[in-house]
């Protein structure tokens, strides 16, 4: 599997336009953590993050789309643990870019809950990332699929002030993660919508990209966009 699997991170990274994905994704937050003023790890995280997990989905919804096409093998298991571990690793220097700038203007308790801002900047990449794969397996067409990513943040929007409707979409936790405050009802919280937006939803794509692709179903979709 761990074959299959660094195939599809290279596949990440495979073609000139998913090179410039990455590298823009990295150079936002680059950008704002050491362009914005804050002066607290929490203060950059969260615009930094932010503002890069906007884009990590789009890799994950190519990875996966290329499950779509019939010129490449690939295995859905270790395209979905490539699109988490090349999450996991944005998250990840997009920790070290906050802490890199910081370094230059950090003040009092601009370390606080450092260990959790850390885990919760690959936390929420990673869940970006779910969200992505979960919306390319559902709906063929990347072009489609990039917007569906921001559905989440739409049900927020709409049902934010109803609290129990917190539970139910990433936005809210990734404030508490990305400002290191987490208690054990947040934490609950967060798994909750890991199950419901990580695993429930590439669950159900994943049903979805198997009856499209049995025997006899229809596996012919070829796109000008899955060969970004």
């Amino acid at each position: 599997m761990w074959q299959h699997t660094l195939t599809a991170i290279r596949r990440c990274i495979g073609t000139r336009r998913r090179r410039w994905l990455v590298a823009a994704t990295l150079l936002v937050g680059a950008a704002v953590a050491f362009g914005v003023p804050d002066r607290t790890l929490a203060g950059l995280s969260d615009p930094a993050q932010s503002l890069m997990s906007v884009t990590v989905p789009l890799l994950g919804i190519l990875l996966v789309h290329d499950l779509h096409r019939s010129d490449i093998r690939a295995r859905l298991t270790p395209t979905l643990l490539a699109a988490v571990l090349v999450a996991a690793g944005v998250g990840a220097l997009g920790v070290l870019f906050c802490a890199t700038g910081l370094a230059f203007k950090a003040s009092a308790g601009a370390w606080d809950h450092a260990a959790t801002i850390a885990a919760g900047g690959v936390l929420v990449q990673v869940l970006a990332q779910l969200v992505g794969t979960g919306m390319g397996l559902l709906l063929r067409s990347p072009r489609a699929a990039f917007p569906a990513t921001f559905l989440p943040f739409a049900v927020w929007l709409a049902l934010g002030p109803v609290a129990g409707w917190r539970w139910l979409t990433p936005y809210e936790t990734a404030r508490h993660l990305l400002s290191g405050q987490m208690s054990a009802q947040a934490w609950l919280q967060w798994l909750t919508v890991l199950l419901i937006w990580g695993v429930a939803l590439n669950a159900f794509g994943a049903v979805r990209h198997a009856g499209r692709h049995r025997p006899g179903g229809a596996s012919d979709g070829l796109s000008a966009a899955g060969a970004a």
